[in-house]
């Protein structure tokens, strides 16, 4: 009984909107005098499992996402990716889509990606006739492409907090993100092939084409080279994923200073600021949930969310559509890397006892985490695009939902029931099973 009220007292407070770390806070202390656990027991435990060179590497790639969001950066692949789709009817909507998937890999971040390619993409939309609704619906739903695309702060929690390869968690995201990318694209292009009010670029001839190409991978490749070497290095072996993002920080200083010039010494302190701030709510958040999870076990609460579920059906995937459900529902109410951090511990035994790899449960909780964040009634990233778009959200609930239906749940449902779309990758390039 202490157990469930110890949840539902993270989920009332959230919803009051008490800070986040002090609703895991307040649920570990309503744990430790109902049960009389002692606190010398408990803070060695999370002391002893913050411990861990992993974690340097989130405040690092936080730092990058601010750096690549401020350093303009995202304009020279704007512009990349719409010399290759960008003359076709609804092909603005579909560089804005890859572009998401692009900056994603290299800020492994939602909200830097929203903020950064939302910021280049609206003004452009809006001049070509896009309908502003659907630009922001289109935008929003894709900008969660940065927690699928690697390298993903959000996978590293995961492998810390499961005690994972990071490499593999990474790479068990790849597909599903692709697979989004592709779906959201097709629907985009349905959506707006009969409105007149749609403009299209004229034409080039292929020699136009190609000489733009060369001209704007030229300015784009210093861009590119980042997920290069960070990608190369870790899966290459010659870095660890923390050693790869303290390269990435080093390398996207002077490309934001001195080649793309977004970055001057007022916003590089900005950025500063925001990853500390952001690094301490986050560590704060994993102090608490450390302990929490040492409580969990204790309370064998995996065990009894199993028996709970299977009381109600014993098919695997009727199960699996629950734990599902109650992910979504997670994610609506919490930002990602708080939902991450509840989830990994209390689901990860549950899904291993179904006998599902934890590398592929990687895979369903990111597009769980990510669709939770776009779907209403909270959906705290299709507000986030809303204010950017300077849009109505009341315009963006039709094509959002369009978005939700035909593109974030089939790739729930894929990534869920076809286990091979995530672990394909972790094994060709690991090798071993997952």
């Amino acid at each position: 009984m202490a157990i469930t009220i110890a949840l539902i007292l993270i989920i009332v407070t959230l919803l009051l909107g008490l800070p986040v770390p002090f609703c895991f806070m307040l649920s570990t202390l309503f744990m430790v005098v109902s049960h009389s656990y002692d606190p010398s027991f408990l803070l060695p435990y999370s002391f002893s499992q913050m411990s861990s060179l992993v974690l340097l590497a989130i405040p690092l790639f936080i730092m990058v996402g601010g750096l690549m969001d401020r350093g303009g950066i995202g304009g020279s692949l704007v512009k990349l990716v719409e010399v290759l789709v960008g003359r076709i009817k609804g092909g603005l909507g579909v560089v804005a889509v890859v572009s998401c998937a692009v900056f994603g890999s290299i800020s492994g971040s939602c909200a830097a990606t929203l903020s950064c390619i939302g910021s280049i993409m609206f003004p452009r939309l809006r001049e070509n006739g896009y309908p502003m609704g659907h630009s922001a619906a289109l935008v929003s739903c894709a900008a969660p492409l940065g927690l699928l695309i690697p390298p993903s702060s959000q996978m590293i929690l995961y492998a810390w907090v499961g005690q994972q390869s990071v490499l593999a968690c990474f790479l068990a995201t790849v597909g599903p993100g692709l697979l989004l990318m592709v779906l959201l694209s097709i629907i985009n292009l349905v959506l707006l092939k009969d409105d007149p009010n749609v403009h299209v670029s004229p034409p080039i001839t292929g020699t136009e084409k190609r000489k733009i190409l060369w001209d704007r991978s030229g300015k784009a490749l210093p861009a590119l080279i980042m997920p290069v070497i960070v990608l190369g290095g870790i899966y290459g072996g010659i870095m660890t994923p923390t050693e790869a993002a303290a390269v990435a920080v080093l390398y996207s200083v002077p490309v934001g200073f001195l080649i793309y010039k977004g970055l001057n010494k007022e916003n590089f302190l900005e950025v500063v600021i925001e990853t500390a701030t952001t690094t301490g709510v986050v560590m704060l958040m994993m102090f608490c949930i450390m302990m929490l999870s040492r409580i969990y076990v204790q309370e064998r609460l995996p065990s009894m969310i199993i028996d709970l579920l299977t009381s109600i059906s014993s098919n695997k995937y009727v199960i699996m559509l629950m734990i599902n459900l109650f992910m979504i529902i997670i994610g609506m109410i919490m930002d990602d890397v708080s939902a991450m951090l509840l989830c990994t511990p209390i689901l990860l035994p549950v899904v291993t006892k179904l006998g599902i790899s934890p590398i592929h449960f990687a895979a369903i909780i990111g597009v769980n985490l990510g669709l939770g964040n776009v779907t209403p009634p909270t959906a705290p990233t299709l507000y986030f695009g809303g204010r950017i778009a300077n849009t109505p959200v009341s315009q963006m609930l039709r094509p959002a939902m369009i978005f939700i239906l035909f593109a974030w749940l089939p790739t729930l449902v894929a990534v869920t029931y076809i286990p091979e779309l995530s672990l394909w990758l972790p094994r060709l390039v690991l090798g071993g099973r997952f």
